[in-house]
């Protein structure tokens, strides 16, 4: 009697997860959601929809920022490419502000209602800014210098874009991912695709904006452009607004900081103490009292930490425990948390070196393709400078979809990782082919140098722009192992209640990478000067040394990897503990797999 108890108790369980989504998650009446009603791919493609337009519209500014900074504003080479790696910096930073406040008191959603708004009124007076007299460039077609207030206009409406992306990315990524159940077998499966094909749409817009946008640009108009990109954006808004009953909600969880110091100020005032030999002595909820999230297992590393859960006197109840302050006791759980964003500090910081390889796809190769031959054989046909980064975006989809349909399941067999392998592998696999793209970016410019001093007197013959293809297509694959998997590591790892903090922090990598090239383009530029007498960086690209700058970033690149597997060898993933009933893999749905708090921690091996 008792065994057939259990059995229907367990049964009981399984019915009410298959039905209900049991995360802590709500339906748009505030309800628990109907998991055959919410969420999964009926939700997340919404979400893709408005991320398409969204990086439509930016990388149709972005990608062609360099030539209309040179050739609209009329900036020089160094002073364009240090305002657009300003630009770029400022805008993958945002988000840390933008993921902050949409974990903290917005929630996800509202975020990025609020962000589109912002980035719309960006779009509108781009536009503007070409079409009411007082603010166009130039009174006339052809002019030496643009109008102040023009520039002014320009500016302030890349930076409300700016603003606009430092909520809308971290809260939309992170809002579409929270549409899977992690403790659902099958949703959880379908999360792991979720980042391959959420890039997959994302580049799908990048493609159009470096093809279709960004030849509208050069030949119809900046001001055309704007007006496609801003009805694109308002659509897609409109679109996202109608997916509203599909989607699955998390209410904000108030600031994370606050934990994170009373997790220090506990383990500090309790420094004198010895930590128990078994966790199970540490203080923490059961699963009934926590409902803010999954409840995380003890790790061995950074075991000053566990001190801020050491309970004082043994002899107390849970109660007496619980009643005391949280600045003097914390939980497992809160402690773990901390110790998942203090291992993420190397791994941010090893990146780094990545994301500044992955700047130049935007600014220096685009300026490299405007010098170059870029006229169709057998056509009149020239093609635009920066639609050459569409085989960036190209690179990107068809190495996702190998990954994701023979990769990952070979992979799987070969290693039994149900990813195919592990996170941080992924993010190591894509380095090795930013080293290999900025080996091929310095082979191919040292050889446009060499063509270019050989036929010095003829201002026809260039090289091809065909020669850039390897660099885009390289450094492509690289972002489609490296990128893709940052965005699952940050969302992955970050406590439940940081997620949009966890894809901000992803973005800022490129933020800072941003401004570290930067950076590096004054240092290098200012030693070679003091060693040789000539900088590396002229008045234009023939007067340059781009491919000495290249071979710098190869081997920063090589060296930095060799700190990131080390980095990585050492780390510890997140181990959660699991639920009594736990939706399992297989073709019978009478069963109830139910599991024991394993740790399922696996190394970079």
């Amino acid at each position: 009697m008792e065994h057939n108890k259990v059995d229907t108790e367990l049964q009981d369980s399984y019915d009410d997860q298959q039905k209900w989504v049991l995360d802590s998650s709500t339906d748009s009446k505030g309800k628990i959601p109907l998991r055959s009603r919410t969420g999964a791919w009926r939700a997340a493609l919404f979400i893709i929809g408005i991320e398409f337009s969204e990086r439509l519209s930016y990388f149709g500014i972005s990608t062609n920022l360099v030539v209309y900074l040179t050739t609209i504003l009329h900036q020089d080479l160094k002073m364009a490419v240090k305002n657009a790696n300003y630009w770029s910096g400022v805008t993958a930073l945002m988000p840390l502000l933008g993921g902050f406040i949409a974990d903290a008191y917005l929630g996800r959603y509202a975020t990025v209602l609020l962000a589109t708004t912002v980035y719309l009124m960006g779009l509108i007076l781009l536009t503007l800014s070409w079409f009411i007299p007082g603010l166009k460039p130039c009174h006339e077609n052809m002019c030496v210098e643009p109008r102040k207030a023009h520039e002014i206009a320009f500016f302030i409406a890349i930076y409300l874009i700016a603003i606009g992306t430092g909520g809308h990315k971290p809260s939309l990524e992170s809002f579409g991912a929270d549409q899977f159940e992690d403790g659902h077998s099958q949703e959880r499966k379908m999360k792991m695709s979720y980042f391959n094909w959420w890039n997959a749409g994302l580049c799908a817009g990048i493609f159009t904006a470096v093809t279709v946008i960004v030849y509208v640009e050069d030949r119809i108009g900046w001001g055309v452009a704007g007006i496609i990109l801003t009805i694109v954006m308002a659509t897609s808004f409109i679109i996202f607004l109608i997916g509203k009953p599909f989607y699955r909600y998390r209410a904000p969880s108030g600031s994370p900081l606050t934990p994170m110091l009373q997790v220090f100020v506990a383990a500090i005032a309790k420094r004198h103490l010895s930590c128990p030999s078994d966790s199970s002595f540490l203080h923490e909820l059961t699963k009934e009292e926590y409902t803010k999230g999954r409840l995380l297992s003890s790790s061995k590393n950074l075991k000053f930490l566990d001190k801020a859960a050491v309970i004082e006197d043994q002899n107390e109840n849970t109660t007496t425990a619980e009643k005391q302050s949280t600045w003097r006791l914390a939980t497992v759980t809160k402690v773990e948390e901390v110790k998942l964003l203090i291992n993420m500090i190397p791994i941010w910081f090893f990146t780094l070196a990545f994301g500044v390889c992955a700047t130049q796809s935007g600014t220096l190769f685009i300026k490299q393709a405007m010098i170059m031959e870029r006229q169709i054989i057998g056509t009149n046909f020239i093609v635009p400078p920066a639609s050459l980064f569409s085989l960036v975006a190209l690179s990107i989809i068809i190495t996702v979809t190998i990954y994701e349909r023979v990769l990952v399941p070979l992979l799987i067999r070969a290693t039994g990782n149900e990813r195919g392998i592990s996170i941080l592998q992924r993010i190591g696999t894509g380095m090795v082919f930013s080293l290999i793209a900025m080996i091929i970016a310095a082979l191919v410019e040292k050889k446009r140098l060499d063509y270019a001093k050989e036929h010095h007197m003829s201002k026809t013959m260039t090289l091809s722009a065909i020669w850039l293809a390897p660099q885009f297509i390289v450094l492509g694959i690289a972002d489609a192992f490296t990128l893709v998997g940052l965005q699952e590591y940050f969302y992955d790892q970050v406590p439940d209640s940081m997620r949009s903090l966890g894809i901000a922090f992803y973005l800022s990598v490129l933020g800072a990478a941003s401004f570290a090239n930067n950076l590096l383009i004054v240092v290098s530029d200012h030693l070679a000067e003091e060693i040789s007498g000539k900088g590396w960086f002229g008045k234009d690209l023939n007067s340059s040394r781009l491919d000495r700058f290249y071979w710098m970033l190869a081997a920063l690149t090589g060296a930095n990897m060799c700190f990131f597997v080390m980095v990585a060898m050492k780390y510890t993933y997140k181990s959660v503990q699991p639920s009594l009933a736990v939706v399992a893999d297989r073709g019978d749905d009478d069963n109830v797999e139910t599991v024991t708090g394993t740790n399922n921690t696996s190394k970079f091996t």
